[in-house]
């Protein structure tokens, strides 16, 4: 058998299980697409039966309001109809108050004092007699005789002095809930509906009006009562086949389906199976042209090898042609190719070197820097504690100054304290810079809006001749970072970049998404990266390796502080991000800021709460704080407002007061105090101890990192209408 008979078999027997493989392959493929589209599904599903449960829990939270109207429990019926109009969500929402017999006392959809209807035309009875009368009940739809349209009812009990005495009642337009089957965003083949306990259809993608009321197919009821959620193959109303996936919507009982069409939950995994079996008959195709052409130049060289063997045979010279075949040509060229593998491999170990001692410099480098920005956030940071806390009894004694002064001069006076406070704030929040990352400041923010918000800042330092551009990607993710010290960041760069161009130029701020290996400096992982770049004069590369450094500065004494670049590398190790340095001198200056993508909701734009709201607290508030000027003042605050302030100067004082049996409604407690017990800890004992008792934080400045869960921190200085509606909200919480 020839050698060129044998390579092509060896190469057959190598393709011919690779060909099994892929034909398993392709199976393994439209099956896991099919199981991976179906859990797709799924998940869908639960979460748009979620998305109908917290509708209806809306719907729940408004009658619980109502439920505690003072007119209620006074028994002025007429003042609670107009409290219980004025507050229905839209004017076809009924809402009805009823006696313990089932008797109705109130309808808003009637005037007041009208004849009411004598029965129940919902199934609310009937469910009472199943689950219970001290329950939350969402009744099945009927057709309303009064508005005559489809409705169902959401009744909760109203309790007084600890006994049922009335049940309150929404009546709801089943059309409401077509809204929440409007904002799925499903595709356009999917129909989704909403049914209740009988199987009658509530809502629809489509159709709607056509459909409601009436039932779904047999099939689905005994799917229904079979199980809470799962998958079933049917037709549905309009007779389409379908793979109808369900799942049951939490506290009311009913169904929310999905039917796709069966064609079209079958084409993904068909498509993705065929697309996986013509690439791997293409490879199939291309591996065999290649063996034969493979097997064809393989035998050229021993065909050529035994020329030269009978040339040398016969004493002739050989005349050495180079085959591309390590083998052969190491027959010739042994001893040259072994001084060019030494060779190469001293290159190699000399670039292995070098590179190794540039990382390591790097890191000393990085260690240096990080070791003078420890010591510089210890020292502003202690700093920034005493004056928030300083800070702190301004605001409060402002605040409280405000409430009584009636003159308006003195009210002017109090307001150009408070701005000279706000920009005394501001000013401490720059001295956490070079210190840890304080978690009551940290906001998730998108970053093009913050680079909007921060155009004017950095326009009011920039000369004329300037030319300042903003470019954004779309959708770029969203960080959680100090925005204040984001702020600073960026207005540092911009006057180091304005110093770099004395004759006008561009400055260009940039923000994109890129996902990261790991480095010295960072992981790996999604990062949202923020440039900017200069047009200036660059920096040598002496100047670029300190550039970084804190205090270092190449202007001259007294225009400079050396901390614009410290500052901004601060903040992005802060952010668990990191800051690059690129620039050559004439060529301008690139900084990247890399900081890690957030996977947590956008935060509320924080806002002052009225004051009238946090006026009229009530609750027993446990005060724990080792400042007198601040006690002294937050105290008057808090009793302003209402509360009954107990107060402790440390957290073992405090410890101490609750172990003796003190009973309060909230523990509100400094941080950083003298003593054994820190507001931490404290927060932690009383999680152990007390688990029902809400616990409040506030903090000037601390390198301790707040993990015990449930916990809330407010940083120094806040807002006393702010404190004061975070401790009314939580004693009420804590009453019930």
């Amino acid at each position: 058998m020839r050698i060129r008979t044998r390579l092509l078999i060896l190469i057959l027997a190598i393709l011919v299980p690779a060909l099994v493989a892929a034909a398993l392959a392709v199976g393994y493929v439209y099956v896991e697409e099919r199981a991976s589209q179906e859990n797709s599904v799924k998940e869908a599903t639960r979460a748009f039966a979620l998305l109908v449960a917290n509708e209806v829990e809306t719907h729940e939270g408004m009658l619980r309001a109502l439920a505690t109207s003072p007119a209620l429990v006074q028994g002025n019926l007429q003042e609670f109809y107009k409290h219980a109009k004025s507050l229905a969500p839209t004017p076809e929402t009924t809402v009805i108050l009823m006696d313990r017999d089932g008797r109705q006392l109130l309808n808003t959809r009637l005037p007041f004092g009208s004849p009411l209807p004598a029965r129940r035309v919902s199934n609310i009875g009937a469910l009472m007699e199943r689950h219970g009368a001290d329950k939350v009940l969402v009744s099945d739809i009927f057709l309303a005789p009064i508005g005559k349209r489809h409705d169902f009812v959401v009744q909760v009990p109203v309790r007084i002095d600890g006994a049922i005495r009335y049940f309150l009642d929404m009546g709801i337009n089943a059309e409401t809930l077509q809204e929440v089957m409007g904002g799925q965003r499903f595709p356009g083949e999917w129909q989704t509906s909403i049914v209740d306990r009988s199987g009658k259809v509530v809502a629809r993608s489509r159709d709607a009006d056509q459909y409601r009321g009436r039932s779904v197919s047999a099939l689905a009821l005994q799917n229904f009562a079979a199980r809470d959620e799962g998958v079933f193959n049917s037709r549905n109303l309009a007779g389409v086949p379908v793979q109808a996936f369900y799942s049951t919507v939490p506290g009311a009982g009913w169904k929310v389906i999905v039917n796709i069409p069966t064609e079209e939950i079958r084409r993904v995994p068909q498509h993705a199976a065929l697309f996986l079996a013509a690439i791997m008959a293409a490879l199939l195709v291309l591996a065999v042209v290649l063996a034969r052409r493979f097997s064809e130049r393989a035998i050229v060289p021993i065909e050529y090898l035994g020329r030269s063997a009978e040339d040398l045979g016969q004493g002739r010279e050989v005349a050495y042609a180079p085959q591309q075949i390590v083998e052969i040509d190491a027959v010739a060229h042994r001893m040259a190719e072994a001084s060019g593998r030494i060779r190469a491999s001293q290159a190699e170990l000399e670039a292995r070197v070098k590179e190794a001692v540039e990382a390591s410099e790097r890191a000393q480098t990085a260690l240096m820097r990080s070791q003078k920005l420890e010591a510089l956030g210890r020292l502003t940071g202690g700093i920034a504690h005493e004056f928030n806390n300083l800070l702190q009894t301004l605001t409060t004694a402002l605040q409280l100054a405000a409430l009584t002064a009636t003159q308006p001069k003195v009210q002017g006076l109090i307001e150009t304290c408070k701005r000279t406070v706000g920009r005394a704030t501001a000013l401490t929040g720059q001295l956490g810079s070079f210190g840890r990352v304080q978690e009551a400041k940290l906001l998730t923010v998108a970053p093009c809006g913050q680079l909007r918000n921060a155009l004017q800042l950095i326009r009011n330092v920039l000369r004329q001749g300037i030319e300042l551009e903003l470019a954004c990607e779309e959708d770029v993710w969203p960080v959680t970072v100090d925005p204040l010290q984001f702020d600073l960041a960026l207005l540092n760069l911009a006057i180091n970049a304005r110093d770099a161009m004395p004759d006008g130029g561009r400055l260009v701020l940039a923000a994109r998404n890129c996902t990261l290996e790991p480095t010295l400096e960072r992981g790996s992982g999604d990062y949202v990266l923020v440039t900017v770049t200069d047009t200036g004069a660059g920096m040598t590369p002496d100047v670029l390796a300190r550039a970084l450094d804190p205090f270092f500065t190449t202007k001259a004494p007294g225009q400079g502080s050396g901390l614009g670049l410290a500052q901004a590398y601060a903040f992005a190790t802060q952010s668990q991000g990191s800051l690059t340095l690129s620039s050559k001198p004439g060529e301008g200056t690139r900084v990247e800021l890399y900081l890690p993508r957030s996977n947590l909701p956008l935060s509320p734009q924080p806002g002052r709460a009225p004051q009238a709201e946090a006026l009229h607290a009530s609750g027993r508030i446990l005060f724990v704080e080792d400042d007198d000027l601040v006690r002294e003042t937050v105290v008057r605050g808090l009793e302003e407002a209402g509360f009954e302030v107990l107060v402790a100067a440390s957290g073992d004082r405090a410890l101490a007061m609750l172990d003796a049996g003190l009973e309060v409604d909230v523990a509100f407690s400094d941080i950083v105090m003298p003593g054994k017990i820190s507001g931490i800890d404290l927060a932690g004992i009383l999680r152990e101890r007390r688990p029902g008792l809400p616990v409040v934080l506030a903090t000037g400045y601390t390198d301790q990192r707040v993990t015990v869960p449930g916990v809330q921190v407010l940083a120094k200085p806040y807002e006393i209408e702010q404190l004061t509606a975070l401790l009314a909200g939580l004693a009420q919480r804590a009453d019930r």
